[in-house]
């Protein structure tokens, strides 16, 4: 018996709409009829050009080239985040993607290093941290025998025509207009077919909305309700701008704090990637922009563009025969440039749970089940970043260190704080290492550290300290220099 092929409609393109044409053609095209809608008339937000890690892995998946990856999309590398002014003002410190020290059965290695703080022995927590070092060198090396863990920069307009052509390329249909009406079934509730501004009607079985902010399908049509984050997470807009590239680029993304929010710069090959983050409670918009466009390193290549945006999620981001994807699903503030790994983990989400024949109540429960930890997961480490300050010179930074947190947050925070260690869940994204780097960079050590370390003498502490940053070292000095490496994969 040969099965029908099931129509797949994606309504929107950008990053969410082409990243999710080109996962199912790819990997699940033989049973699908995909088309993609999208306007050009509504355009592209394009600001979510830093990645993590996995989306290495998904390229992998999507059968992508890296040394191509990266000269289509004039991506940079990427080996953390600098974070400025956070903790106090004037402080710096850098969130890596790398594992820091080496720990033991009983405590990781933050006890190690606290222990040796006592006795002040030792250096920096950075210091044993390869890729910490090596962003901090302005060193870097890639591809599959690296030793670094690594992500990138990249255009996403690019990337987001990168996938087209790939998606393109294996079947799916490209459908231009704009969504004017979305029919909904009598009976079932459920979306039947969209009805666009050329009088083009566009049937299908399985709808999944990438129309971002305005969530046409899932929030409009099928009216699925919104849990904020505002209490928690206080900016509400951001404005940004392309400007000049007027030095070689960092493998790392910087996030600025200023008085009423923080701005990001995004090093790439051809340009910087620039935006403020803000609370229009705190700012308006004209005074966003202009902090912004007085920050610029380079001279301003495009037209500062605000947008404003409610942090939080939808109730559901699988109801009836729709599943929301990217922004139309919810939206965290942009600080550890999660957008890109929440559309890539939606997406693989769905293709684990694909209702191939029939729909199965529990995979759809399971689906929103699995995306709002990890939403809550996410949202909980953003939040650590305002909560964790001894910030205090502004109304805003006021309001972040004295607010009421999650009660998952609280306890992680609190546990910390008295005992050194940090308890993770199985799905969470931010890891041991993410979590201690950000907490001991804002300035939060904690009271105690395990016993066993004590088991070590101090000379025997010193030495294992010493190894490990010799190490540390003694890989980063083996590296080329970042721009060596992108002029060496773009040859």
């Amino acid at each position: 018996m040969i099965n029908k092929k099931q129509k797949v409609v994606i309504a929107g393109g950008g990053s969410a709409g082409w990243m999710t044409a080109a996962a199912l053609s790819k990997l699940l095209g033989h049973t699908l009829d995909i088309c993609l809608v999208e306007s050009e008339e509504i355009g592209r937000i394009g600001v979510g050009e830093a990645t993590i890690p996995p989306i290495r892995t998904f390229n992998k998946l999507l059968g992508i080239n890296e040394k191509e990856f990266v000269t289509r999309c004039k991506a940079t590398f990427k080996l953390g985040i600098e974070f400025k002014n956070w903790g106090n003002i004037n402080d710096s410190y850098i969130h890596s993607f790398g594992t820091t020290g080496q720990g033991c059965w009983a405590a990781d290695f933050q006890h190690f290093w606290l222990a040796a703080q006592k006795k002040s022995i030792g250096g920096d927590f950075g210091d044993y941290c390869l890729e910490l070092q090596a962003a901090k060198a302005d060193k870097f090396a890639g591809g599959e025998k690296s030793p670094l863990n690594y992500a990138y920069h990249l255009d996403a307009g690019l990337y987001a025509n990168f996938l087209q052509e790939l998606a393109i390329k294996n079947g799916v249909n490209h459908i231009e207009g704009k969504i004017i009406d979305v029919v909904l079934d009598d009976n079932s509730g459920e979306i039947t077919e969209l009805i666009l501004d050329n009088n083009q009607t566009v049937v299908g079985d399985l709808f999944i909305d990438c129309t971002g902010f305005a969530s046409r399908l899932m929030g409009k049509a099928l009216n699925v309700g919104y849990e904020s984050y505002q209490d928690y997470l206080l900016c509400d807009a951001a404005v940004a701008v392309q400007s000049e590239l007027t030095s070689t680029p960092k493998p790392y993304t910087q996030s600025i704090a200023h008085d009423c929010g923080w701005q990001w710069r995004i090093p790439l090959q051809h340009r910087v990637g620039n935006g403020l983050v803000f609370s229009s409670k705190h700012m308006s918009d004209g005074e966003a922009i202009e902090l912004l466009m007085n920050n610029l390193d380079g001279g301003a290549l495009s037209t500062p563009k605000v947008f404003k945006y409610k942090t939080g999620r939808r109730l559901k981001t699988w109801h009836k025969n729709c599943v929301a994807i990217g922004l139309s699903s919810g939206f965290i503030e942009p600080l550890e440039s999660t957008a890109i790994h929440i559309i890539m983990s939606s997406i693989l989400r769905l293709m684990r749970l694909f209702p191939h024949q029939q729909k199965s109540d529990a995979a759809v429960d399971e689906f929103n089940q699995q995306s709002k930890e990890e939403m809550e997961f996410i949202r909980d480490f953003i939040v650590l970043h305002y909560k964790v300050t001894n910030r205090e010179d502004s109304d805003f930074w006021k309001s972040c260190k004295n607010m009421n947190v999650p009660e998952t947050l609280n306890q992680k925070i609190k546990l910390f704080e008295q005992t050194g260690n940090v308890n993770i869940a199985k799905l969470e994204l931010f890891k041991t290492d993410s979590w201690t780097q950000v907490m001991i960079g804002q300035g939060l050590l904690p009271q105690d550290y395990h016993s066993i370390v004590e088991l070590m003498s101090e000379k025997e502490l010193t030495t294992f300290l010493e190894k490990i940053r010799l190490s540390v070292n003694n890989s980063v000095a083996k590296l080329p220099n970042h721009q060596e490496f992108i002029d060496f994969i773009n040859r």
